[in-house]
């Protein structure tokens, strides 16, 4: 008994350090557009300095709208700052991140997050 109370007790802690997906822990910002069984698109809006929660995207491709300027905090605390024009595409490989709006300006960009589909599958 003792050990189960443990381990979901030590679940408990360690749950907001879990990323999530972005939609559900941060609507604010994440906005699903279109979702069936290959693709997930979601609609990102920052508004100047504004903050999200640690997430996570699967494999993606980005279309950015306006220019962005973000900084990205990684799972272990280190920084990366991004800087993209608008007009510009970017695939990434997924993973986990905390961005922040580091502009005096609203962005936006269209999000393609891929699902995974068993080989031979249509």
């Amino acid at each position: 008994m003792r050990r189960a109370l443990f381990a979901a007790v030590a679940f408990w802690l360690a749950a907001p350090a879990l990323a999530q997906d972005a939609v559900k822990a941060d609507p604010k910002h994440y906005k699903v557009e279109f979702e069936n069984d290959r693709i997930r698109v979601l609609r990102i809006t920052y508004g100047p300095g504004e903050k999200s929660v640690m997430h996570e995207h699967p494999p993606n491709l980005a279309v950015v709208f306006t220019d962005l300027n973000a900084k990205m905090t990684m799972p272990d605390g280190k920084t990366e700052d991004v800087e993209m024009k608008a007009g510009s595409v970017q695939w990434d490989p997924g993973g986990k991140h905390l961005p922040q709006n580091s502009s005096d300006k609203r962005f936006e960009l269209i999000l393609v997050e891929l699902k995974n589909k068993p080989a031979g599958s249509q």
